[in-house]
């Protein structure tokens, strides 16, 4: 289960239920989010989708604690031209 939590703009706490409980903090810019979503999402849904990505390929044990939302595409060149499977 994965549960996306808006802090405040820019800021989000994603809590992952899966083997464990996990915390994430998130950050994303607008020029990420327009990136990625091309304004077809909110940012919640956004995060969501890109959860549900690192998890069909990491353990939520694994997935970072901190970080920018681009940085998911350092690990995973294919996070772009994937995201959209998720987000459907």
């Amino acid at each position: 289960m994965i549960e996306v939590k808006k802090i405040n703009d820019g800021l989000f706490e994603v809590l992952i239920t899966h083997d464990g409980t996990t915390s994430h903090s998130i950050t994303l810019n607008q020029n990420d989010y327009e990136r990625y979503s091309h304004r077809q999402c909110t940012p919640e849904e956004l995060i969501y989708a890109s959860f549900q990505f690192l998890l069909d390929r990491e353990s939520n044990q694994s997935i970072l604690k901190k970080f920018a939302l681009s940085v998911i595409e350092n690990y995973f060149p294919e996070y772009p031209d994937e995201l959209s499977k998720y987000l459907n």
